[in-house]
């Protein structure tokens, strides 16, 4: 983040701001703008202070007239300054509410975590304030704060069906558990079908996080090939005979990290792999509610052997530790009730009455919509600046799988990118097996559409250089 110093000049609050941006990395516009925020959220710049012409600025950084006007269009939109006709720029009365903003003055742009952007359209501190406050004034509040049943309560049920259901039909509420989160919700899944020793069938590319659950419960992995839809349903059949597989486990809507999603066709043809086979299927839906159309997915195809897992932290924010688990049955349900309890006794009710609260006033689905209108305007950033890259991405989702240009190594970049103020994570975090020359960016952690435009910009131009240009472009 470039540093700046401001001076008083004049009568009045005319005030004389000056960035730093000599050595920033990517367009200068969005290095004014940037440095702009930064001085707006940190108080350097105070509500009402005039900015200077933007010719003098452009004079003093020594760039075009055209770079200042874009960098103040820039942070008109960002909400951080407003123009009146005469009287020139000033600094609006407050920052906008940047909730997933790192520090200030941070030196490495995050595209490693894959969490949903948090724009200030959201709300979403502001409503966590005030959805804790409804959940414990309401008639019922004091019921919050009691043990539960460890299937969940039977209000947060209901209230998850009825959100479920948009995407699945109609789901029983005795086949329903809430959980602390979709983590929690695999492990035990997992738990409940899988002997240590005993194998999954999963994407060659897979969820890190299904990995150090395998690890710790001594589970195999047993790569299963892909392609563009995601998991091969030839492959899986053939993965089925050569090992004695208890379940099949996929994303078949934003695959992490590929993105590829599965049409109706491929998911009706992995479930039917799975029942001739007799294996059950472990859907991972963490990515469903992003896109405003997707197919149904599996549990809703062949809901007798799905496992389906939704969760809040892909289309809310990952603060809301809230997951469901459809089962196939009831006895099912029993099942993972009981993993539940040795794990974690229950699901806290507190946080669970807050998700069922925002499903039924329509809070949820307020966020939801703001969270995929920002992730869609940051895709098209992605597609704008890195034109010219070999990538997979969903027009909704929150990242994208970038295949390295041949001059690249995955571990090379990996480590230039870091010195460049890059954080990224490469393929073998989610190879099982041999892993591609690939990278996963993410889109949602930085902090406005400006920081992850700037970040793009100065990965494609690290990927435009080998790596022995590396000391010239860092």
């Amino acid at each position: 983040m470039s540093h700046t110093f401001t001076r008083q000049e004049g009568q009045g609050n005319v005030l004389s701001w000056l960035p730093q941006i000599e050595k920033e990395s990517g367009p200068k516009y969005l290095a004014i703008a940037e440095a702009l925020l930064a001085d707006v959220q940190s108080g350097r710049l105070k509500p009402g202070y005039r900015l200077p012409p933007q010719r003098q600025l452009a004079k003093e950084l020594g760039v075009d007239l055209t770079t200042v006007t874009r960098a103040f269009n820039e942070a008109r939109r960002m909400g951080l300054i407003e123009a009146n006709t005469g009287r020139g720029s000033y600094v609006r009365g407050k920052a906008p509410e940047q909730d997933n903003a790192g520090p200030a003055d941070s030196p490495i742009i995050d595209l490693s975590m894959n969490m949903p952007p948090q724009p200030s359209a959201a709300r979403l501190r502001e409503r966590i304030q005030e959805g804790i406050a409804g959940v414990l004034s309401s008639p019922h509040g004091l019921m919050h704060l009691h043990y539960q049943e460890s299937v969940g309560a039977g209000p947060d049920r209901a209230a998850a069906a009825r959100w479920l259901g948009a995407r699945l039909g109609p789901v029983p509420v005795d086949r329903l558990v809430v959980t602390s989160g979709a983590q929690t919700a695999l492990y035990a899944v997992v738990r409940v079908l899988v002997q240590a020793g005993e194998a999954i069938g999963v994407p060659d590319l897979t969820y890190p996080g299904l990995r150090a659950i395998a690890e710790q419960l001594k589970v195999r992995l047993v790569p299963v090939a892909m392609d563009r839809e995601g998991i091969d349903p030839a492959a899986l059949e053939d993965a089925c005979r050569r090992e004695k597989l208890r379940a099949v486990y996929c994303v078949p809507t934003v695959h992490n990290p590929t993105t590829a999603t599965m049409s109706t066709q491929r998911r009706e043809a992995v479930a039917e792999v799975a029942r001739r086979t007799g294996i059950a299927i472990i859907e991972d839906d963490a990515y469903g509610a992003l896109p405003r159309q997707a197919p149904a997915p599996i549990a809703a195809l062949a809901p007798e052997i799905t496992w389906h897992i939704a969760t809040l932290s892909k289309c809310v924010t990952p603060t809301l530790r809230t997951a469901y688990v459809v089962t196939p049955g009831f006895a099912d349900t029993l099942r993972l009730a009981a993993e539940i309890r040795a794990m974690s006794l229950m699901m806290p009710p507190l946080m669970a009455a807050l998700a069922s609260k925002w499903i039924l006033d329509g809070t949820l689905d307020a966020i939801t919509a703001a969270i995929r209108e920002e992730s869609a305007a940051r895709q098209s950033i992605a597609r704008r600046t890195l034109q010219g890259l070999e990538f997979q991405a969903h027009p909704e989702g929150h990242h994208l799988w970038l295949t390295l240009p041949e001059r690249w190594r995955r571990t090379d970049l990996n480590l230039y990118a870091r010195q460049s103020g890059l954080a990224l994570v490469p393929s073998e975090a989610f190879a099982v097996g041999p892993a591609p020359e690939a990278i996963r960016v993410s889109l949602g952690a930085a902090q406005n559409q400006a920081v992850l435009e700037r970040g793009l910009n100065l990965l494609a131009t690290v990927l435009s250089h080998g790596p022995s240009a590396l000391s010239s472009i860092v």
